[in-house]
């Protein structure tokens, strides 16, 4: 919000009206404070952001005079504050963190304000009214390196308090690089809330890892979107054979092996697998295998140069997990396929706690060995919100796998567990986006015709991405609700394509702006990006044919719809959709006996069927193509 602090102008005058040109050094202590996506909220809720915002600066001015600080400087939502002792000044920034926690509990997610916080100490130049110095410019860094509802501190701010004030739970984050500060230093989180229980004092140390890794808890957006049907199950094809490699570096990323006797175990190699490839997949350098593709490969023996040839990838990452006692066994080797060779192999025996930063290492290991450097896009790119509750986690990973297996069961489940994630922290962006596509999958699939379920997901997207403007899923889930809501084509393609750019190999995005485009009448822009999407996931093809052979519909492509159409029903045979395009692909080239076939398969599917609803969620710009697919569906037999 500030920038650069050293070009903050506040001019202060004397009593007689000249500009004071005083110039002091001396120690203080520096807070920046903002709101979590602020900016965002403002665009979708002008009136109700300024309500809350006089609430924030309320709660921040009256912590700050109670614990005799001083406002510098005001921007927007943003904060600087000036306190005569680090003890003040944390004690300043655990009140207001009380407070909002305690304002959020019976709000709903829009109403809530979620704030992260910033404090370092050191010698400040004061001149003007303002204050200078790299000290002030790492107090804004901190604040920026801060999850919400949380308190970042420097290493000289920790070290005067953690024996003069009760401060909870600290997580260390290692010694981040800050943005223009030369000087590494040890850097701290107090958190909230405790964790609970041996898990979740494992989950904390996911708190640990270096920006460009804060994705770990968005894995379960690759499990999300299936399809335009929002219609999900575990369903593979084979990939084609013999992928040519990008032109880029590209990788596979194995599932983990499994090498305890407890089951229980599993948690780790998934997570370290879920975790590696989330990270990777949101690099612009890089060309990532989606995880449903490498998905197929767990609990087998794979060779490793048959699954390059298969994905079209040069580099496999491969490795096996084990827990003994107290600690982590941990093997992995990168290996080119083109020769066989290892390009990078380490065994890992840590402690437990340890985990985390294992994870780090091996993530960073891949990059140099890939001669991959990050730009300060894919630092800005990678910068995720994220849980240390690890029930919360667990919850939203369950509701995704339900979500995705896509029957109204499973859609309530994952909706109840969202639920529950969200209670545990409402903070987690995750849970909201998770449960924001239950609805909309609800909607698609005409499990209820109520369309306030429109109302909720896109009040669920806009509150995922106050909380993690970075989020591919929650800007999916945005363009959706503009889609699904409102027909608002250009808003929901922005949105998708914002997706993607987020997150550069992420599959579902693709699948989502393919979609998109047939119902804008941009169908011939949909064919290659379905094959951009298949590079990214060569063994989930039933994910794009539906779309692909929608494009290929519009585009006047019959004989090519016709082929992609029985290619869905070859593996998911009670796929409606499929059905519905054979029906009218069909009935247009006059091909009435196979017509009225697909027409009865779909009255077998859903006896409740009409043409009126089926009008509802057609959502084609052009009223002329709607018209169209309802003449064909009726010339079938349908009504």
């Amino acid at each position: 919000q500030f920038g650069s602090v050293s070009r903050i102008i506040h001019i202060m005058k004397d009593n007689t009206g000249n500009v004071a040109n005083t110039e002091t050094r001396r120690l203080a202590a520096i807070m920046f404070t903002d709101i979590v996506g602020f900016s965002r909220q403002m665009g979708s809720d002008e009136a109700r952001t300024l309500r809350l915002l006089d609430i924030h600066n309320q709660t921040i001015q009256q912590a700050v005079a109670a614990h005799h600080g001083m406002v510098i400087k005001t921007v927007g939502d943003a904060f600087l504050v000036d306190f005569p002792s680090v003890v003040h000044a944390v004690q300043c920034a655990q009140q207001i963190q009380a407070q909002f926690r305690t304002h959020n509990t019976e709000k709903e997610p829009a109403e809530q304000i979620h704030v992260r916080i910033g404090i370092h100490s050191g010698d400040i130049v004061q001149r003007e009214g303002d204050v200078f110095g790299d000290e002030v410019n790492i107090a804004s860094r901190l604040q920026g390196l801060a999850a919400p509802d949380t308190i970042c501190l420097s290493q000289a701010v920790y070290k005067e308090i953690e024996k003069k004030l009760p401060v909870g739970t600290v997580v260390s984050l290692g010694r981040p690089k800050l943005k223009n500060i030369a000087q590494r230093e040890p850097v701290y989180v107090l958190l909230s809330e405790p964790p609970k229980g041996f898990r979740q004092r494992l989950q904390v140390q996911r708190l640990q890892l270096k920006p460009w890794q804060r994705t770990l808890q968005v894995a379960a957006a690759v499990l999300l979107l299936v399809g335009a049907g929002l219609i999900g199950r575990y369903f593979y094809e084979p990939a084609p054979s013999g992928l040519p490699f990008p032109d880029k570096p590209s990788i596979a990323v194995l599932p983990f092996a499994n090498l305890s006797d407890d089951p229980q175990q599993e948690y780790f190699g998934d997570g370290l697998t879920y975790d590696l490839i989330t990270d990777l997949s949101n690099l612009s350098g890089l060309v990532v295998i989606a995880y449903r593709s490498t998905l197929t490969c767990k609990g087998k023996a794979v060779k490793v140069q048959e699954v390059s040839k298969e994905l079209g990838v040069r580099y496999v990452l491969e490795g096996s997990v084990r827990g003994t006692g107290d600690r982590i066994l941990i093997n992995a080797q990168l290996v080119d396929a083109t020769t066989g060779g290892h390009v990078w192999a380490d065994r890992y025996d840590r402690p437990l706690h340890d985990l985390y930063a294992v994870q780090e290492e091996v993530g960073r290991k891949i990059l140099v060995h890939l001669g991959l450097k990050l730009t300060p896009e894919d630092e800005e790119r990678l910068q995720r919100a994220y849980t240390p509750n690890l029930a919360a986690y667990n919850d939203a990973m369950h509701a995704a796998e339900s979500l995705w297996r896509g029957t109204p069961t499973d859609n309530a489940q994952a909706r109840q567990l969202c639920e529950k994630a969200i209670a545990l922290d409402p903070s987690y962006a995750v849970a909201y986006a998770i449960q924001g596509f239950t609805y909309a999958q609800a909607w698609v699939n005409q499990w209820t015709r109520d369309p306030q379920v429109l109302e909720r997901a896109f009040a669920l997207a806009q509150q995922a991405l106050a909380l993690d403007d970075f989020s591919p899923l929650a800007h999916e889930l945005l363009g959706a609700a503009y889609l699904l809501r409102d027909r608002q084509y250009e808003q929901a393609i922005a949105e998708q394509k914002q997706a993607i750019a987020h997150g550069p190999s992420w599959f579902s995005a693709h699948t989502w702006l393919g979609a998109t485009l047939n119902f804008a009448g941009r169908p011939e822009e949909t064919i290659p990006l379905v094959e951009q999407g298949l590079r990214l996931s060569p063994r989930s093809v039933v994910d794009y044919l539906p779309i692909l052979a929608q494009a290929y519909y519009l585009t006047g492509r019959y004989e090519e719809a016709i082929a992609t159409y029985k290619k869905v029903l070859a593996v998911i045979p009670h796929y409606p959709i499929a059905h519905i395009g054979l029906t009218v692909v069909y009935s247009e080239l006059g091909q009435e006996e196979e017509a009225r076939a697909e027409a009865a398969e779909i009255l077998r599917l859903n006896p409740n069927f009409s043409l009126e609803a089926l009008r509802q969620r057609l959502l084609y710009k052009d009223p002329a193509v709607t018209e169209r697919i309802l003449a064909a569906l009726r010339k079938a037999g349908l009504r």
